[in-house]
């Protein structure tokens, strides 16, 4: 055997031992694990790491434990009154034992996707139009529910399901529209008769205010008024006091004889009037004894 044959073999024997090393030997990240059959029984669950397989014997299935999400497109339901509605959603999922989901079922995406339609569909038709428009949280957990019966056997765990978009029929729609116009004119016309009743009740709050301010006013200006007028009768009444007061102790003061001469100058003014006719009073007689009397 030359040198060439040599080379060429122990090339050979190296291919197929790289062949066989990348068939035997797979890193399997922490997300996903391995399904391993080795002669058609199956072996369990390998992974997460380096798992080391025997080429021809061992075959092995990658199953991804991440959640996934899948989209179901639109499909046509009948509710439970006879409308016609289009429906799509998408649904979460989540593998939680990879042999199950690999043995109990041949493609389980497209199973799953087969049930989630025929489940809306069941679903859908026994709800009135009205509610499937209205209660969206409600279909989709009985979505849910309904989809996890039918995948738990296969051990995957429906975790959530959303309605993505919900078309009624064009009359329906129509009337929709016609709905929405007439409650945002009802809206307005609520809206405007509350700004007015408010804008009435301000003014009117405002006359009750001022009204009580122009009552307050004058209530105050008539007591100052009847205050000013009481000190100002108080004022009156202590001076017409005080001037008798000072008129009687200065009438003590004087003596009679002064008093009675003031009383004949009085009588002297009084002859000298053009009438003839004279009065003396009575008090005369007592007035000339205080000049008849001896000092």
């Amino acid at each position: 055997m030359d040198f060439t044959t040599l080379i060429c073999a122990a090339g050979g024997i190296f291919v197929v031992l790289v062949v066989f090393l990348a068939s035997a030997i797979r890193i399997v990240p922490e997300y996903q694990r391995l399904v391993v059959f080795r002669f058609g029984r199956c072996l369990g669950t390998k992974g997460p790491g380096i798992v080391i397989l025997i080429p021809i014997a061992d075959q092995a299935k990658m199953v991804d434990l991440r959640e996934q999400i899948r989209e179901v497109p639109h499909q046509t339901s009948i509710t439970k009154d006879n409308a016609p509605i289009s429906i799509d959603f998408l649904w979460y999922y989540k593998v939680l034992d990879p042999a199950q989901s690999v043995l109990q079922v041949g493609n389980f995406e497209l199973s799953a996707a087969g049930i989630a339609a025929t489940t809306l569909r069941a679903v859908i038709g026994g709800i009135p139009l009205d509610d499937v428009l209205s209660e969206r949280e409600h279909i989709n957990n009985m979505l849910r529910t309904r989809l996890d019966e039918v995948t738990e056997r296969w051990g995957v765990k429906v975790t959530n399901v959303e309605i993505r978009e919900i078309i009624p029929p064009k009359d329906v729609q129509e009337a929709m529209n016609r709905q929405m116009s007439a409650e945002r004119i009802r809206r307005a016309v609520v809206t405007e008769s509350t700004g007015t009743r408010e804008a009435a009740i301000n003014v009117a709050e405002g006359e009750k205010q001022a009204a009580i301010l122009r009552a307050e006013g004058q209530k105050q200006s008539a007591i100052l008024e009847a205050e000013g007028l009481r000190q100002s009768q108080t004022l009156k009444a202590e001076g017409f006091a005080n001037a008798l007061k000072l008129i009687n102790e200065t009438a003590q003061t004087v003596e009679q004889k002064t008093m009675t001469l003031q009383y004949f100058e009085t009588l002297k003014a009084m002859g000298m009037s053009p009438s003839t006719k004279y009065i003396f009073p009575m008090e005369f007689t007592s007035m000339l004894e205080n000049f008849t009397k001896k000092g």
